[in-house]
């Protein structure tokens, strides 16, 4: 626990996400690109670039690790796998908690016993069900009566009490106890048995976007860490004290009082709603998870809803949170054994903590700039106490174990083959950008584009900070020769022909799905499948900010090119919880604002009349696998690739389109097909 409320907690991201992706991407940071630099069409831009860029990782060594880094693709499935392993908790926590905590009616009626599992599952259920509400609302359920706040200190209080009857207990603070105990009985197995007790420690850094590190680590010092140390040592009393009495139950055994009293159903109740609560932490662990790997691009797009104004990691992730409550219901039914339950969860949790400590160790000196020798450090002295959890928890895999690691695996193999393919489709579309004046221009060749003028809107800042931006002046933009469309926009073929574009009064909205400089090849393809060209052809870049709302006055920076009638460049800039609906009203007043101050009153009415009808252009790739060169197993490695690619990847990013979280009606968009060699 000292691991991760003392270290870890330090280690989220910029945007106060945590986890092992998140360590991940804090050493091989995405690439940055700034607002200006993605509106620009002709690969010309309008300010000077500095590299120390707030998108860019802290640290300059950890950029020039870069994405080819043989380190980058020894720790990516590894990483991936324990985030997976992370998520399989998701399934374990909520099944271990509540069955563990139904099975205090057992201990104090024995004639219900058969109903414990049913009983379960009907926690879970409910458990599940309000989940779309949010982690606030929720919380708000609760709020009424302190649950957590009461739970901890009945913890206390219980164990207070049960260490009064062997004060002898606070021995167990003496290390060396606990390695005379492995000395003596050579029970190695017993450490799978104790991890059990500091298995939430990879949900709270995995919660770090739920909330923030100084809450966790206040709540952990002053309540939480007390609590428990003197539940466990009250515990470890009473096992002294009455021995075999408690063996069977030892938490529901050891509660002061007669079993079945009244103090014994008060620590019912409450054990109920606090597991309800910590199954709560783990599950929005996981949404926060599914959050990273999507926006990362290494898992499919899934329907997310943000569930807080003010926390943009609080999501509510529909597909996940009915997987997790039906694999927990499984699980619970599946097992029965509540033994074998533990087993299975243990080596979930020794997985991912030991996952966590080598990324903390590689972060320290690559994005930290501590020395390597603390990172050394480091690495030995948690590395060997994660390395023994660890290993006794894998000579659990006989005995259930295996189940987490099957999960973790089919999940690890999702992700690390999606951020594969999607990854060698977004070297596609980034190698096939264009610039524009190089395959459209004007019967008159030669003219060239200045800069373009721009509206900025302040919300731009936030992700160009640290960069000199040089505007072009207002008079200067007036004085810039008049445009004459009346010579017409030709389409400069890969053949070198020349092909006139007649201009169509209505208005396009191409969507680029990946930042970059000029335009995207789902542009060329229409122009190659089309005979006509908009008259208002506007390339849509979205931002999502770390705020929840942007007001509609400040959503849209837009900028002209000027040497190319009627083609624009917006950015989108979307609060985290704002509907993704491209109010394109608003656009077009911006841009005949722009039109009006740059080219005169004329073009700008012909603008505001070519946008009364506007279409969403987005490409709809069609992945073909291209062949490699492998000397005699080419044929095979080229069967496989091509299985994976065409017959897997193109069906999964059909079924998983980039617009799943876009509003609007679906007879605005058309999607222009792309055959892509990847």
């Amino acid at each position: 626990m000292f691991k991760y409320v003392g270290f870890a907690l330090s280690f989220g991201t910029k945007e106060g996400e945590g986890g092992t992706f998140a360590l991940f991407h804090g050493i091989f940071p995405p690439n940055f690109v700034s607002d200006d630099e993605d509106r620009s069409l002709t690969h010309e831009s309008a300010y000077k670039y500095k590299s120390d860029t707030p998108g860019a990782s802290s640290s300059s060594s950890a950029r020039r690790l870069g994405k080819n880094s043989w380190l980058h693709w020894i720790l990516l499935p590894w990483t991936l796998f324990g985030t997976a392993l992370c998520l399989a908790d998701g399934v374990f926590t909520p099944a271990v908690s509540v069955t563990s905590a139904v099975g205090g009616i057992a201990v104090a009626k024995s004639n219900v016993s058969s109903k414990v599992v049913p009983i379960s599952i009907a926690f879970l259920i409910i458990l599940f069900i309000p989940q779309r509400f949010g982690t606030a609302t929720i919380g708000r359920v609760f709020a009424p009566v302190p649950v957590t706040m009461i739970w901890f200190l009945l913890l206390a209080a219980t164990g207070i009490v049960n260490i009064i009857q062997y004060p002898g207990i606070f021995r167990a603070f003496d290390p060396s106890r606990a390695v005379l105990l492995f000395v003596r009985t050579k029970n190695y197995d017993m450490l799978a048995g104790v991890l059990l007790a500091v298995t939430g420690c990879e949900a709270l850094f995995a919660n770090l976007g739920q909330f923030n590190a100084t809450s966790i680590r206040l709540s952990f010092i002053f309540i939480t860490y007390p609590s428990l140390v003197l539940a466990y040592l009250g515990q470890g009393a009473r096992l002294i004290a009455d021995g075999e009495e408690v063996f069977s139950n030892v938490f529901y055994k050891t509660i002061p009082g007669p079993t079945g009293g009244p103090l014994y159903w008060i620590m019912f109740l409450f054990a109920i709603l606090a597991t309800l609560i910590a199954s709560q932490a783990m599950i929005t662990a996981a949404f926060s998870l599914t959050q990273q790997l999507i926006n990362l691009r290494s898992f499919p797009p899934l329907l997310m809803k943000y569930t807080s104004e003010t926390i943009q990691g609080q999501v509510y992730v529909p597909a996940v949170n009915w997987a997790l409550g039906i694999g927990c219901i499984v699980i619970v039914a599946a097992f029965k054994d509540l033994a074998a339950l533990t087993n299975a969860y243990g080596f979930a949790v020794s997985t991912v903590m030991f996952v966590t400590t080598t990324l903390i160790t590689i972060q320290i000196p690559l994005v930290k700039r501590k020395p390597v020798v603390l990172g050394i450090t480091f690495l030995i002295f948690f590395g060997f106490i994660d390395g023994l959890f660890w290993g006794a928890s894998l000579k659990k895999v006989p005995h259930g174990a295996w189940v987490p690691l099957m999960i973790g695996c089919v999940l690890m193999s999702i992700m690390w083959f999606w951020t594969w393919a999607k990854g060698l489709e977004d070297e596609f579309d980034g190698a096939n950008r264009r610039n524009l004046r190089h395959f459209i221009m004007l019967h008159s060749v030669g003219s060239e584009d200045k800069i373009p003028p721009v509206f900025v809107s302040p919300y731009s800042q936030i992700s160009t900070e640290n960069q000199e931006i040089t505007f072009v002046d207002e008079q200067a933009a007036m004085e810039d020769e008049p445009e004459n469309e009346e010579r017409g926009l030709y389409l400069l073929a890969d053949s070198k022909e020349k092909r006139l574009l007649p201009r169509v009064e209505t208005a396009a909205v191409f969507h680029k799905l990946s930042a970059g400089r000029g335009v995207p090849h789902a542009f060329y393809a229409f122009l190659r499948q089309w005979p006509a060209l908009p008259r208002v052809v506007i390339f849509l870049s979205v931002r999502i900010m770390p705020t929840a709302r942007i007001p509609s006055e400040d959503r849209y920076t837009v900028t002209r090119v000027r040497s190319l009638p009627g083609f624009y460049g917006v950015t989108y800039f979307k609060g985290f919880r704002d509907d993704f609906q491209v109010n394109i009203d608003d656009v077009i007043e911006k841009l005949y604002d722009l039109e009006l101050r740059a080219a005169g009153s004329g073009p700008a009415e012909a603008l505001r009349a070519a946008s009364k009808v506007t279409t969403h252009i987005v490409p709809s790739y069609y992945v073909v696998s291209r062949p490699v060169s492998a000397g005699h197993l080419s044929p095979l490695i080229d069967w496989i690739r091509a299985m994976l690619v065409e017959g897997v990847y193109r069906r999964m990013s059909t079924m998983f389109p980039e617009t799943a979280n876009w509003l609007g009606s679906a007879d605005e968009i058309i999607r222009v097909g792309v055959n892509a060699v990847i």
